[in-house]
């Protein structure tokens, strides 16, 4: 009966704090991303890639918890999908420099600009995952920055694709945008996930009310 007892037996505060682990991920890996842009170099780009592992450690113990319990906070469905959301905007953060390295590209201002504004949408994830279960309202008012950031970062992407194809020169110049979109790109995705996540928190505090 012992087995049975651990495993209907709820996990709330296990739940809770992994949440709250890949929320503070969010923010260091976006804090990784600005110091290899700063400063690019292989110490960078490796702490970059240890955040990106460490993260998806977090989130693997997560599934292993959601798979190893019966009774959870809240709903299984919810966990996994906020979980994912989360876990998926760290990937995309980190494959920012991945292709940058790959790509060969220098750091760039519209790069630089839209990791300002992940920043703050992380801060706000992290603090999304902290009020989740006790203070459910103000979770939500965190997510709907965090849908607001989403907004500036996909309007301040399609500003940057403007001007990036304006006048191409010659075919190398065309190179170097068609490189340069991919890589913004991945902070774009990074943002859906982020808006992805707070639709979740919002839907969360629907069935709660």
């Amino acid at each position: 009966m012992e087995w049975l007892k651990r495993f209907i037996k709820p996990k709330q505060s296990n739940f809770l704090q992994l949440l709250i682990q890949q929320g503070k991920f969010t923010v260091v890996s976006v804090e990784a991303l600005q110091a290899y842009l700063k400063k690019p170099n292989e110490k960078r780009t490796v702490q970059a890639r240890q955040v990106e592992k460490d993260a998806d450690e977090v989130y693997r113990i997560l599934i292993h918890e959601l798979e190893d319990s019966f009774v959870t906070p809240l709903d299984r469905e919810d966990i996994f999908a906020l979980g994912r959301a989360l876990d998926n905007f760290i990937d995309y953060v980190y494959d920012t420099i991945e292709e940058m390295e790959i790509f060969e590209l220098a750091p760039f201002t519209a790069v630089s600009d839209i990791a300002t504004l992940l920043l703050e949408m992380a801060k706000e994830l992290h603090l999304t995952m902290e009020r989740l279960l006790d203070h459910p309202r103000v979770a939500n008012e965190h997510a709907r920055r965090v849908k607001k950031l989403e907004n500036q970062v996909e309007l301040a992407y399609r500003q940057s694709l403007a001007k990036l194809f304006q006048v191409p020169e010659d075919s190398e110049h065309i190179m170097h945008m068609l490189k340069c979109r991919e890589v913004l790109r991945h902070l774009s995705n990074a943002a859906d996930q982020g808006d992805k996540a707070a639709d979740i928190v919002m839907d969360i505090g629907v069935k709660w009310s």
